[in-house]
């Protein structure tokens, strides 16, 4: 039963990794979600908590989820499920063992200032193809809407939200260049500052959590700049 009630959830189509099992269905949720409790994930997948509380179990047993208690109050502590790095490990990072060997050569071979033109050459070719797409949108909940459908496009499983004070924020759940990121932190400052330059000057967008730096996801706190 519950295998067949998570089999009917539908996937985002924009998404890079296509999980086609209930396991795996219960995997993206999870990365794409944060923590959930089994009741929440059920309902969140439309199927029942106990049909996900079953799939948890077993993906536990694999090392792949890992439960944590928290009080809530008076009565029973809630049990959240969230990733282990085994199953982080799962999504796509694109070409990573290949791409850090070609940073290191580039480095050591050529020096910094060659990796830098890389950089450069990258950024200015993301900026002018998001910059395309984005002119095209009047509001600033439609630009970063935009630049959350180009993100997701691209394997980064991105989103936004507004927040109460009319903020808004992009979540990018997943990196599929997190490799190279890590080995040079300049593909992370290139990409925050085509960010800045798309959405415009009369807008801040500040870094909030990196993936990088430990963090479940990536996400961006963008407000316009009162005059």
């Amino acid at each position: 039963m519950s295998s067949q009630n998570l089999e009917n959830v539908t996937v985002p189509e924009n998404v890079a990794w296509s999980p086609r099992s209930p396991g795996e269905r219960v995997l993206m949720a999870l990365k794409m979600h944060g923590a959930l409790s089994s009741a929440v994930l059920g309902s969140l997948l439309g199927t029942t908590g106990e049909a996900a509380r079953q799939q948890l179990m077993r993906l536990a047993e694999e090392g792949l989820v890992v439960s944590t208690s928290q009080a809530n109050g008076v009565g029973r502590p809630t049990q959240s499920w969230s990733l282990t790095p085994a199953a982080q490990a799962r999504f796509p990072d694109t070409h990573a063992a290949l791409t850090v060997q070609l940073l290191e050569i580039i480095s050591s071979s050529l020096g910094d200032a060659a990796l830098d033109t890389i950089i450069s050459v990258r950024e200015a070719d993301t900026r002018a193809a998001y910059e395309t797409v984005v002119a095209e949108r009047t509001s600033l909940r439609d630009k970063v809407a935009a630049l959350a459908e180009l993100r997701s496009g691209e394997g980064y499983m991105a989103d936004w939200r507004e927040e109460p004070d009319g903020s808004l924020v992009l979540i990018e759940n997943h990196c599929p260049i997190c490799a190279a990121a890590t080995a040079c932190q300049g593909f992370c400052r290139a990409e925050l500052e085509v960010f800045r330059f798309v959405l415009g000057p009369d807008v801040s967008v500040v870094r909030e959590e990196h993936i990088v730096a430990g963090g479940r996801r990536c996400s961006y706190a963008i407000r316009e700049i009162d005059a």
